[in-house]
């Protein structure tokens, strides 16, 4: 069964490599992909990739989510969780500033359409 599946394989390999162009430059992105994960007998760094790659899988913690009810909308999208916790403990200063700007914006707009009515 297993020489089977291995026969499958190679001739699905062997389809899908008669389907790319016969010259492969420097740029083709399956040959190089092919050849990095090919391991080389007396390879000196292949164990250490190996290693830090088990040990990056293991250091992959997933930080905390926040799971309350949404929170209120900021400049940068920022959702609680592990760096900020949700809180808005400005002064309302930018709120402030982003209405003077909105409001200011909205008086120049009324202000052309009434300067450009009659027109």
């Amino acid at each position: 069964l297993a020489q089977g599946r291995q026969q499958q394989q190679n001739v699905e390999d062997a389809i899908k490599e008669m389907q790319k162009p016969l010259a492969r430059y420097i740029d083709d992105q399956d040959l190089d992909r092919m050849l990095r994960e090919q391991e080389r007998e007396g390879d000196p760094m292949a164990e250490f990739i190996k290693r830090r790659k088990g040990k990056e899988n293991k250091e992959k913690k997933e930080r905390p989510r926040y799971n309350g009810p949404a929170p209120p909308l900021n400049r940068f999208n920022i959702w609680p969780g592990h760096r900020w916790d949700g809180v808005d403990r400005s002064n309302g200063f930018e709120q402030q500033r982003f209405a003077r700007i909105a409001n200011k914006k909205a008086v120049q707009e009324l202000a052309y359409k009434w300067s450009v009515e009659d027109m």
